[in-house]
């Protein structure tokens, strides 16, 4: 009997460990068109960028395996409130609306927004103020819209689903100018899709915000994990060679 006994104790701690020994997975949002901080790669339809590698070197030290969910920009919050997903890593900025509804781990990037205008438009961009009257573009969901609106400069804000569409119609003539987060905007017209559009290299950026990873509210023991493991990242070099491989300067 203290035999069987014995053998059942020893089969119940082996089902219990087993559960235990597998790696949680958690389900992150990225967005198909923040490059390079996330988007799709089409030769293998998948998300990459500059989040999913970070978010998965974090989830190798933490120990859980990530799954990318691609959604729309402002899909993310809701997705994350909803438990849809677990994680956000994408181009998010932390902002004080935001950290009522999220978590965030500690900042990884910072900058500002960038502004693009048609290549024949060759004016010497200082401000938004000498933009006034115009009519100009940003991407819903973001902190350049409601920024841009605030000012009461514009005669419009045009709030576009993606940055390429802003692109676009500033790349056709429809749209004066578009404001973005600017390393993205940067990285999309080094690959040359948009020839008729230039960065205004001038411009000084008012909404400045760092990009952070978001969890829910209340996931303490998660982003304790994520922090200890975005400090470590730091400590031995992995994030400046993500940035680097994707063609951003580490900050200090």
């Amino acid at each position: 009997m203290k035999r069987f006994v014995q053998a059942a104790i020893a089969a119940l701690a082996i089902a219990a460990a087993v559960p235990a020994s597998a790696q949680q997975v958690l389900k992150v949002g990225s967005t198909p068109t923040g490059i390079p901080f996330t988007f799709l790669d089409t030769k293998t339809n998948t998300i990459q960028g500059i989040m999913v590698d970070l978010i998965t070197e974090i989830g190798k030290d933490a120990g859980f395996n990530v799954q990318i969910e691609p959604m729309q920009f402002s899909a993310l919050i809701p997705s994350l409130t909803s438990s849809k997903i677990d994680i956000i890593a994408a181009a998010m900025f932390i902002t004080p609306p935001r950290k009522e509804v999220v978590d965030f781990s500690d900042p990884i990037y910072t900058y500002g927004e960038g502004l693009v205008v048609p290549k024949t438009d060759t004016k010497a961009y200082a401000t938004q103020d000498d933009l006034k009257g115009e009519t100009v573009g940003a991407q819903v969901g973001t902190a350049f819209v409601d920024a841009l609106k605030k000012t009461g400069l514009f005669a419009e804000v045009k709030a576009y689903d993606t940055i390429p569409d802003i692109l676009r119609d500033v790349n056709t003539g429809r749209l004066k100018a578009g404001y973005a987060d600017y390393p993205i905007l940067a990285y999309n017209l080094k690959q040359g899709g948009f020839p008729e559009v230039r960065l205004v290299d001038g411009y000084k950026p008012v909404t400045v915000g760092s990009v952070g990873i978001g969890v829910r509210k209340g996931e303490t023991a998660l982003l304790g994990k994520i922090n200890a493991s975005l400090a470590k990242l730091k400590a031995n070099g992995t994030i400046d060679k993500i940035l680097d491989k994707w063609g951003l300067k580490a900050q200090g």
